[in-house]
């Protein structure tokens, strides 16, 4: 067990021992590495004897360098032991609703601490054993984040499917115990664990505050291809859950000076209800979890000034595709646009038909959904698609086509937009020549 090199820094320590893409770092003083987060904390030493398979042999190395310096190190994988994967059985699992021809990542139900550590994905904590708990007490990994969808064990365990899954409080505990702190989620399913089961759910996890730093409220999320009892929540639905968590927010404020419980962006455009100031969101700690994304926009867009906005009249025309959810914050923000520059500017939402038409939100659309809807539309000098459904890298979209196979199968010039600022900036870019 240990990581195999992918790249190796010019200049860095690593190349001047002699290590090269391809060699295997096993262990660093002593300690066997199971993935990158090993290999960070005990290569913070300014001594280090490194293992190395390299060449069919195994090889020490003896370092001296200063404290922290980095070596110069890339890896293969971030996890050199496998990827811990989830044994829950949630109704709700969105991979339940994954139809096949999807990028072959998305079908992996990965449960791992370690990338919750790293990237922010959310965990259950379920399949935590003795050795990770000695872990997360000897590394401190924080901040976590933590599926939590109820406090309550006996509805969590329904929730989750797993007859097993322990008192997530009681772990919560245990991680404030050891100074590492949390972002949560509660995925919230009509019927199931809103009402009274929210309302505890909320003051349990607001009781553990500073270690618990945020409570993201999230609305179920269902495709065309889940089966069961479970229904999405209505307009009026969506009205009555922002009502019921606002005297808790402004509670939470008074007392600890956050909002602490954040609605996901989705209830208040469900709502027809304006989206909280930025100074609500305090900081935006679940902006990745869909969180404050439409504020941030609206605020960039506010903070663009006028000398930004010279020429982009001269576009010939401009298309900005989206889901349906976002399309009305959308046609406010490019009709504005439109009237201060003169340019002819154009909203296309899609219509989620791969996973289904109750899928609204930027983030789930797919490749081959926005070429059926933008095919034999008349679209302006540039197509701006949103960041959100291309993978981390920003190359390929849920249905595994690139940018490139878009564009070409449009035969217009497209680009990828994630911020008000990215519009405005990408678009002199594409302007025709002459123009501009």
């Amino acid at each position: 067990m240990g990581g195999v090199i992918a790249n190796v820094r010019p200049g860095s320590v690593a190349e001047e021992i002699g290590l090269r893409a391809g060699d295997e770092v096993m262990a660093i003083n002593g300690h066997p590495l199971r993935d990158v987060i090993d290999y960070q904390f005990y290569s913070a030493e300014e001594s280090l004897e490194v293992l190395v398979h390299q060449d069919g042999e195994e090889v020490i190395y003896e370092v001296e360098r200063d404290y922290g310096d980095d070596m110069g190190i890339e890896f293969t994988t971030h996890t050199f032991d496998g990827l811990r994967t989830c044994h829950n059985h949630c109704p709700f699992c969105y991979l339940k609703g994954m139809p096949p021809g999807l990028r072959p990542s998305l079908y992996v139900p990965d449960d791992d601490y370690r990338l919750s550590f790293l990237f922010g994905n959310f965990v259950t904590l379920t399949n935590l054993g003795k050795s990770d708990w000695d872990r997360l007490a000897e590394q401190r990994l924080s901040p976590l984040y933590v599926s939590v969808h109820a406090t309550d064990p006996a509805l969590r365990r329904r929730l989750l499917g797993n007859s097993s899954a322990p008192d997530v409080l009681a772990q919560l505990r245990r991680l404030a115990a050891l100074g590492i702190q949390v972002h949560t989620q509660i995925v919230l399913v009509p019927g199931w664990n809103d009402g009274e089961h929210l309302a505890r759910s909320v003051a349990d996890l607001a009781a553990l505050y500073p270690a618990v730093q945020s409570i993201a409220i999230v609305p179920v999320g269902l495709t065309r291809h889940q089966r069961g009892r479970l229904r999405p929540y209505t307009p009026e639905a969506a009205r009555e859950i922002l009502a019921q968590i606002a005297p808790w927010q402004a509670d939470f404020r008074r007392r600890y000076g956050v909002t602490l419980v954040y609605p996901a962006d989705e209830w208040y455009l469900l709502a027809s209800q304006p989206v909280p100031a930025a100074e609500n969101y305090d900081g935006f700690p679940q902006i990745e979890n869909g969180v404050g994304l439409v504020r941030r926009f609206l605020d960039e867009w506010r903070d663009v000034s006028p000398s930004d906005l010279r020429g982009l009249g001269d576009i010939g025309g401009l298309t900005v595709v989206c889901g349906t959810m976002i399309a009305p914050v959308m046609r406010q923000v490019m009709g504005e646009l439109a009237a201060l520059t003169g340019a002819t500017v154009e909203v296309l939402p899609v219509v989620n038909e791969f996973f289904g038409e109750t899928v609204t939100v930027s983030g789930l659309l797919t490749g081959q959904d926005v070429i059926a809807e933008l095919r034999g539309h008349s679209l302006g000098d540039l197509t701006l698609l949103p960041r959100t459904m291309f993978d981390a890298a920003g190359e390929r979209t849920l249905d595994d086509l690139r940018l490139a196979d878009i564009q070409t199968a449009l035969g217009v010039r497209v680009a990828v937009a994630g911020t008000a600022a990215d519009i405005v900036g990408l678009i002199p870019c594409h302007l025709k020549p002459g123009r501009g």
